[in-house]
């Protein structure tokens, strides 16, 4: 499982998704060796986690969207996960 996460407008987590398809090389880039990854659509949170709120919380303090912000993917515990899931609710 996935969080689905606004990086742009919003900054926020807002729904759940699994990887269908591992990494494959990305047909939109352009150059470097990026990488991409299929996820199939899951649910949307009750209530969003933003970004400020993530940041705000000390379990999370840790996390790489927290220190490395400009990341599209990060890795999580299962610990931070439901974490994350709890404020949503």
């Amino acid at each position: 499982k996935v969080f689905y996460y606004h990086s742009g407008e919003g900054k926020e987590v807002v729904g759940l998704a699994t990887v269908s398809k591992t990494h494959f090389p990305d047909p939109t880039a352009t150059d470097g060796d990026w990488v991409a990854v299929e996820l199939q659509a899951g649910k949307a949170l009750k209530k969003p986690v933003t970004l400020a709120a993530i940041k705000a919380n000390s379990k999370l303090k840790s996390i790489a969207l927290v220190r490395l912000s400009r990341l599209s993917v990060v890795p999580l515990t299962k610990d931070e996960f439901d974490e994350i899931l709890r404020m949503s609710s």
